[in-house]
Protein backbone atom coordinates (compact mmCIF):
# COMPACT_ATOMS: atom_id res chain seq x y z
CA UNK A 1 0.00 0.00 0.00
CA UNK A 2 1.30 3.43 -0.93
CA UNK A 3 1.85 6.10 1.72
CA UNK A 4 2.01 9.81 0.96
CA UNK A 5 3.61 12.65 2.93
CA UNK A 6 3.98 16.33 2.08
CA UNK A 7 7.73 16.36 2.82
CA UNK A 8 10.64 14.00 3.31
CA UNK A 9 10.90 12.34 6.72
CA UNK A 10 14.10 11.33 8.50
CA UNK A 11 13.48 7.71 7.40
CA UNK A 12 13.08 8.83 3.77
CA UNK A 13 16.32 10.81 3.93
CA UNK A 14 18.20 7.85 5.41
CA UNK A 15 16.94 5.55 2.65
CA UNK A 16 17.93 8.09 -0.05
CA UNK A 17 21.44 8.42 1.42
CA UNK A 18 22.04 4.67 0.96
CA UNK A 19 21.08 4.54 -2.72
CA UNK A 20 23.76 4.52 -5.45
CA UNK A 21 21.27 5.21 -8.26
CA UNK A 22 18.11 7.22 -8.78
CA UNK A 23 15.76 7.84 -11.68
CA UNK A 24 14.40 11.15 -12.95
CA UNK A 25 11.23 11.57 -15.05
CA UNK A 26 9.94 14.73 -16.69
CA UNK A 27 7.36 15.56 -19.33
CA UNK A 28 6.06 18.56 -21.20
CA UNK A 29 2.87 18.95 -23.24
CA UNK A 30 3.11 17.25 -26.64
CA UNK A 31 6.60 15.95 -25.86
CA UNK A 32 8.01 12.55 -25.07
CA UNK A 33 8.32 11.49 -21.46
CA UNK A 34 11.96 11.62 -20.42
CA UNK A 35 13.19 9.00 -17.94
CA UNK A 36 16.87 8.91 -17.00
CA UNK A 37 18.96 6.89 -14.54
CA UNK A 38 21.48 8.86 -12.49
CA UNK A 39 24.50 7.70 -10.53
CA UNK A 40 27.51 9.10 -8.72
CA UNK A 41 27.26 11.14 -5.53
CA UNK A 42 24.98 13.65 -7.25
CA UNK A 43 21.80 13.92 -5.12
CA UNK A 44 21.27 16.10 -2.06
CA UNK A 45 18.41 16.59 0.36
CA UNK A 46 18.63 20.30 1.16
CA UNK A 47 15.55 20.37 3.42
CA UNK A 48 12.48 18.18 3.95
CA UNK A 49 10.79 20.16 1.17
CA UNK A 50 13.76 20.75 -1.14
CA UNK A 51 16.19 18.49 -3.00
CA UNK A 52 18.72 19.00 -5.78
CA UNK A 53 20.90 16.99 -8.08
CA UNK A 54 24.07 17.70 -10.00
CA UNK A 55 23.75 17.11 -13.74
CA UNK A 56 26.66 16.11 -15.95
CA UNK A 57 26.70 16.69 -19.68
CA UNK A 58 25.28 13.72 -21.55
CA UNK A 59 23.58 12.98 -24.82
CA UNK A 60 20.87 15.64 -24.55
CA UNK A 61 19.33 18.27 -22.32
CA UNK A 62 15.76 16.97 -22.03
CA UNK A 63 15.27 17.56 -18.30
CA UNK A 64 16.26 21.21 -18.71
CA UNK A 65 13.82 21.70 -21.60
CA UNK A 66 10.96 19.93 -19.83
CA UNK A 67 11.41 21.89 -16.62
CA UNK A 68 11.47 25.17 -18.53
CA UNK A 69 8.27 24.16 -20.37
CA UNK A 70 6.33 22.49 -17.57
CA UNK A 71 8.27 22.30 -14.29
CA UNK A 72 7.02 18.88 -13.16
CA UNK A 73 9.57 16.29 -12.10
CA UNK A 74 9.52 12.92 -10.37
CA UNK A 75 12.59 11.41 -8.74
CA UNK A 76 12.46 7.71 -7.86
CA UNK A 77 14.70 5.67 -5.57
CA UNK A 78 14.50 1.86 -5.30
CA UNK A 79 16.06 0.01 -2.39
CA UNK A 80 17.85 -2.91 -4.04
CA UNK A 81 18.73 -4.29 -0.60
CA UNK A 82 16.47 -4.95 2.39
CA UNK A 83 13.92 -3.74 3.25
CA UNK A 84 12.07 -3.56 -0.06
CA UNK A 85 11.00 0.02 -0.70
CA UNK A 86 10.31 2.43 -3.53
CA UNK A 87 10.33 6.17 -2.82
CA UNK A 88 9.09 8.81 -5.25
CA UNK A 89 9.53 12.55 -4.87
CA UNK A 90 7.00 14.60 -6.83
CA UNK A 91 7.83 18.24 -7.29
CA UNK A 92 8.57 21.27 -9.37
CA UNK A 93 12.11 21.77 -10.60
CA UNK A 94 14.23 24.34 -12.29
CA UNK A 95 17.67 24.21 -13.87
CA UNK A 96 20.33 26.38 -12.22
CA UNK A 97 23.33 27.07 -14.45
CA UNK A 98 26.75 28.44 -13.50
CA UNK A 99 25.73 31.91 -14.76
CA UNK A 100 22.73 32.06 -12.40
CA UNK A 101 22.82 33.96 -9.12
CA UNK A 102 21.82 30.84 -7.16
CA UNK A 103 24.70 28.76 -8.52
CA UNK A 104 27.24 29.38 -5.75
CA UNK A 105 24.75 28.52 -2.97
CA UNK A 106 23.65 25.28 -4.65
CA UNK A 107 27.09 24.24 -5.90
CA UNK A 108 28.44 24.46 -2.34
CA UNK A 109 26.41 21.31 -1.52
CA UNK A 110 28.25 19.21 -4.12
CA UNK A 111 31.71 18.13 -5.13
CA UNK A 112 31.70 19.38 -8.71
CA UNK A 113 32.73 16.69 -11.17
CA UNK A 114 34.21 16.88 -14.64
CA UNK A 115 31.40 17.72 -17.05
CA UNK A 116 29.17 19.42 -14.48
CA UNK A 117 26.55 21.21 -16.55
CA UNK A 118 23.82 22.37 -14.16
CA UNK A 119 22.05 21.65 -10.91
CA UNK A 120 18.36 20.87 -10.79
CA UNK A 121 16.70 22.52 -7.79
CA UNK A 122 13.45 20.76 -6.83
CA UNK A 123 10.66 21.95 -4.55
CA UNK A 124 9.10 18.82 -3.03
CA UNK A 125 5.31 18.74 -3.39
CA UNK A 126 4.71 15.22 -2.12
CA UNK A 127 6.54 11.99 -1.33
CA UNK A 128 5.20 8.50 -1.96
CA UNK A 129 6.54 5.22 -0.65
CA UNK A 130 5.41 1.81 -1.79
CA UNK A 131 6.38 -1.79 -1.08
CA UNK A 132 8.98 -2.48 -3.77
CA UNK A 133 8.43 -6.22 -3.41
CA UNK A 134 8.86 -6.69 -7.18
CA UNK A 135 12.29 -4.96 -7.21
CA UNK A 136 15.18 -7.46 -7.26
CA UNK A 137 17.88 -7.68 -4.62
CA UNK A 138 21.13 -6.40 -6.12
CA UNK A 139 24.49 -5.18 -4.93
CA UNK A 140 26.62 -2.41 -6.36
CA UNK A 141 29.83 -3.65 -7.92
CA UNK A 142 31.26 -0.19 -8.65
CA UNK A 143 30.48 3.04 -10.44
CA UNK A 144 31.44 3.36 -14.08
CA UNK A 145 34.31 5.73 -14.68
CA UNK A 146 33.52 6.33 -18.36
CA UNK A 147 31.57 9.59 -18.02
CA UNK A 148 34.12 11.12 -15.66
CA UNK A 149 36.97 10.05 -17.96
CA UNK A 150 35.20 11.42 -21.04
CA UNK A 151 34.65 14.85 -19.46
CA UNK A 152 38.07 15.00 -17.77
CA UNK A 153 39.80 14.44 -21.12
CA UNK A 154 37.61 16.90 -23.02
CA UNK A 155 39.04 20.08 -24.44
CA UNK A 156 37.24 22.84 -22.48
CA UNK A 157 36.66 25.01 -25.55
CA UNK A 158 35.27 22.14 -27.64
CA UNK A 159 33.15 20.90 -24.71
CA UNK A 160 31.62 24.36 -24.17
CA UNK A 161 30.92 24.68 -27.91
CA UNK A 162 29.22 21.27 -27.95
CA UNK A 163 27.06 22.11 -24.91
CA UNK A 164 26.18 25.51 -26.41
CA UNK A 165 24.50 23.68 -29.30
CA UNK A 166 22.10 21.91 -26.92
CA UNK A 167 19.44 24.61 -27.15
CA UNK A 168 16.46 22.40 -28.00
CA UNK A 169 15.10 19.07 -26.83
CA UNK A 170 14.51 16.12 -29.14
CA UNK A 171 10.94 17.43 -29.48
CA UNK A 172 12.08 20.97 -30.32
CA UNK A 173 11.48 22.56 -26.91
CA UNK A 174 13.91 25.33 -25.91
CA UNK A 175 16.67 24.48 -23.42
CA UNK A 176 19.25 26.67 -21.70
CA UNK A 177 22.73 25.35 -22.44
CA UNK A 178 25.48 25.73 -19.89
CA UNK A 179 27.72 28.73 -20.30
CA UNK A 180 31.03 27.24 -19.21
CA UNK A 181 33.09 24.09 -18.82
CA UNK A 182 33.49 22.86 -15.26
CA UNK A 183 36.31 20.39 -14.81
CA UNK A 184 35.61 19.80 -11.12
CA UNK A 185 36.63 23.00 -9.42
Amino acid sequence: MADFTDTLTDDHMAMIARQPVFFVATAAPDARINLSPKGYDAFRVLAPDRVAYLDLGGSGNETNAHLLADGRITVMFCNFEQPALILRIYGRGRPVLPADAEWAELAAHFELMPGTRQIFDIAVESVQTSCGWGVPLMTLERERGTLHKYHAQADPVKWAAKMAQRTVSIDGLPARPTDRYIAGE
